[in-house]
């Protein structure tokens, strides 16, 4: 049995979920200038929510206006907010370190604010850096991509948790998800493989902004909850993609150039748990996918599924870093040509149980890095006992129907 339409839209209801509220391509251009976000609404209240505080920032490039200035850089300058320091996430505050990597603790050449690092630090020396970087209140504002594996939203989550230990307030200041917040889609992480690409038990692909996971961290999985803040935007609809909101878009991570990657990369970033290649070191990461000896089978085999909302090309490219290096590769390149109807997790699924049915070499990386960002054992076994797409997406069913249920409760549009 393939992972077919009929599939899909048995399968939880996802593709329904996503079908039900897709907008028209002309909607792209009323929404244009439309959405505010959480910075702008402190901003225009004049920093109200900050008054009288010695202030530090979680961010990193993407915290901007409109205008593409900084937040950092908007703030320092304006004598009503008393901002003291910034904090830097995975690829660091000004956006420097490619994956796994940050830029370490510094002063500002632009402002000569002392930058803290927080990757990978959390609870207690996390909250003794807050505490001796002397901020009251703590502000975050990054933008986030929609995947459990991103790890913004576990920065997010350990700097909730340490500033509650530092005795420190808590801002979040609200950004779009830029593929939607319509459904949450994919297998909900079992804690035994929580790590820094899933702390909690949340869908792979969440559909929430930073602000409704705040609320939903805060009321679900925090010991002891925070002081926390949230600065909603106005005229987001849950519907909006990243192009009909009118904000102007900054790669949150080198390997994140377009709102197009983060469209796909909730399904295809499992191939980091291969040893194929996920098409980092090319101009199209998360939607080339390869390795050495694979042909157009994969491809044929992929669209014979007719997958909804998205086809596949054979394609050969070379990556200039990471797996494959310099060297020339087979594989897919993805073409979504309707975004409503597609479903990342359920492709993903699909472009793995075909990519193994298709190519001899197909392996998974040998520290089954697949089971930390699927979330279990479950996706990984049952696709090795030669289950199909279809069976391997209805596997989440149980569990997704109840993290949608929690989730309801924290939805702020």
């Amino acid at each position: 049995m393939s992972l077919s339409r009929r599939g899909l839209l048995a399968a939880g209801g996802a593709v329904g979920a996503l079908a039900a509220t897709s907008v028209t391509p002309a909607a792209a251009h009323t929404g244009r200038g439309r959405v505010r976000t959480g910075f702008e609404r402190l901003a225009a209240d004049g920093y109200a929510l900050l008054a009288g505080e010695r202030i530090g920032v979680v961010t990193n490039p993407t915290g901007i206006t409109r205008e593409v200035r900084h937040i950092v850089d908007v703030m320092h300058a304006d004598e009503r907010v008393n901002l003291v320091a910034v904090f830097g996430p995975e690829h660091g505050f000004r956006g420097t370190a490619q994956a796994g990597g940050s830029e370490g603790r510094y002063d500002d050449p632009a402002t000569g604010l002392p930058v803290y690092d927080t990757y990978l630090k959390s609870g207690r020396p996390l909250a003794d850096i807050f505490t001796a970087s002397g901020v009251d209140t703590v502000v975050f504002d990054i933008q986030d991509a929609g995947a459990r594996f991103y790890t913004y939203i576990w920065t997010l989550f350990d700097c909730m948790q340490a500033a509650e230990l530092a005795g420190k307030r808590f801002v979040v200041l609200d950004r779009p998800n830029p593929v939607t917040g319509r459904a949450a889609l994919g297998p909900v992480l079992d804690k035994a493989f929580a790590t820094f690409v899933g702390r909690e038990p949340i869908s792979q692909a969440h559909g929430m902004t930073v602000a409704e996971l705040a609320l939903l961290f805060n009321g679900e999985f925090l010991t002891r909850p925070v002081e926390l803040e949230t600065v909603t935007m106005t005229g987001w609809r849950r519907s909006d993609f990243y192009d009909e909101t009118g904000l102007p878009w900054v790669p949150p991570s080198p390997n994140m150039p377009t709102p197009d990657t983060a469209l796909v990369y909730s399904g295809t970033c499992l191939f980091e748990g291969t040893n194929l290649s996920e098409g980092r070191g090319t101009t199209r990461p998360f939607e080339l996918l390869g390795a050495e000896g694979v042909d157009r089978r994969w491809a044929e085999a992929a669209n014979a599924l007719d997958l909804p909302g998205v086809r596949f090309r054979e394609a050969y490219f070379a990556p200039t870093f990471s797996k494959f290096q310099g060297r020339t590769i087979g594989g897919v390149q993805l073409h979504v040509h309707d975004r409503q109807s597609f479903d990342p997790v359920g492709t993903g699924i699909a472009l793995l149980v075909t990519a193994k049915r298709s190519w001899s070499g197909f392996a998974w990386r040998p520290d089954h890095w697949i089971d930390k960002l699927t979330g279990s054992t479950k996706v990984r076994t049952l696709i090795d006992a030669g289950a199909d797409a279809d069976e391997v997406v209805g596997a989440w069913r149980d569990e997704l129907a109840a993290f949608r249920a929690v989730r309801r409760r924290y939805l702020r549009y």
